[in-house]
């Protein structure tokens, strides 16, 4: 079988906004809050020292919609990591195709732009998770990008290459698949692996920046869909984050 080596990218997007606002619901908010560099809000969604709730707004490509299953365990991975009184809440809708085989993040970006109804306000951190149609322009013979983290509340998800690579004999479970590559982006956005979450102990893997050095964690830099110590067919579960990730979350105001 094709060995197929499935990777997530870290993008920073730089952009001048500083006068971007809209109204969300009955508070006016500053959309430049939900465009800073990835890893930036790691406290703000970890602690309840402002935020006291998480608002997630999933988006998906008409005919591309995660599965509740992998909905509820990014749900519960939230939940025990995060101090959020008020509780986190996700609000599903669908958009439809912009018709492309590929994105860049910028074009990722740009819908995000478009299409963003929620952002910050007083209290609520608010979270924007798109699921796409295509796949990454970083694609590249049998390397694929399954998501991407772009700013401080950020993520994208190909879930055309997912569902591509799941579900049939010999390949992972499409939950399985969808819940690590969530969870893993989102492990980004809080700031793994040196990423606004300090360490505690060094384990940033000096190959792949950005991402733990131990291989059974959850943000270890890949996984090998036909096999390796990451591959979802040889777990009986999500892999989970490692004693030295947990310990940087903490640090920085989780659980």
């Amino acid at each position: 079988m094709k060995k197929i080596v499935i990777a997530c990218t870290i993008a920073l997007l730089f952009i001048a906004c500083s006068d971007d606002s809209s109204s969300n619901e009955t508070q006016t908010v500053n959309k430049a809050l939900n465009r800073q560099s990835t890893g930036s809000s790691s406290n703000d969604l970890l602690s309840d020292d402002q935020f006291k709730s998480i608002r997630i707004e999933l988006v998906y490509i008409e005919g591309f919609e995660p599965s509740d299953e992998a909905v509820d365990n990014f749900v519960s991975f939230l939940t025990n990591l995060c101090f959020k009184p008020d509780g986190i809440t996700v609000e599903k809708r669908s958009l439809s195709s912009p018709e492309q085989e590929t994105y860049t993040i910028e074009e990722i970006a740009d819908i995000e732009r478009e299409e963003r109804k929620f952002y910050n306000t007083s209290d609520q951190i608010a979270v924007w998770a798109l699921f796409m149609d295509g796949k990454s322009d970083k694609d590249e013979g049998d390397r694929v990008v399954l998501g991407t983290a772009y700013w401080n509340t950020s993520f994208v998800i190909y879930q055309n290459t997912i569902q591509r690579l799941s579900d049939s004999p010999f390949e992972p479970s499409r939950t399985k698949l969808e819940s690590t590559v969530i969870n893993h982006e989102f492990g980004h956005i809080l700031g793994l692996t040196n990423l606004g979450a300090p360490m505690q102990t060094e384990h940033e893997d000096e190959e792949n920046l950005k991402h733990c050095n131990v291989e059974d964690c959850l943000m270890f830099w890949e996984s090998e869909v036909s096999g390796g110590s990451f591959n979802p067919l040889n777990r009986n579960k999500i892999p989970e984050l490692d004693a030295q990730c947990l310990a940087d979350l903490r640090a920085n105001g989780g659980k």
